[in-house]
């Protein structure tokens, strides 16, 4: 059974940066894109980034130049680096795998203050 489960999460002051991390569990298999989706209060859960198997990143335009997503094939996690934060940022931010299906994690939250 597939587990993703997120980590970094917290409280920064605008201008800060964090570092999310989504470690994927129970599969042997590369995923075929990763990516973090994130969801503020109200609001629809909406793409941030992705990268495919092969490296290859797509941005929302709110977080180009700002955020930076990564992978590690070999341990089957994904890595999103969040520097000059704004609280317009402030969601939970949600791993999403893609391998025959799509998974998700259980979301972790991120504030930011002014």
């Amino acid at each position: 059974q597939v587990q993703l489960v997120e980590s970094g999460g917290g409280l920064v002051q605008a201008g800060g940066s964090l570092r999310l991390s989504c470690a994927a569990s129970g599969s042997t298999f590369r995923f075929d894109s990763m990516g973090w989706y994130r969801q503020a209060p109200g609001k629809q859960r909406d793409l941030v980034a992705t990268v495919s198997r092969g490296g290859s990143t797509n941005y929302a335009d709110a977080v180009k130049g700002r955020f930076t997503i990564s992978r590690d094939n070999a341990k089957n996690t994904v890595y999103l680096q969040m520097n000059s934060l704004k609280p317009e940022d402030t969601a939970v931010y949600y791993c999403r795998a893609l391998m025959h299906r799509v998974y998700w994690g259980q979301g972790t939250q991120v504030t930011v203050s002014s």
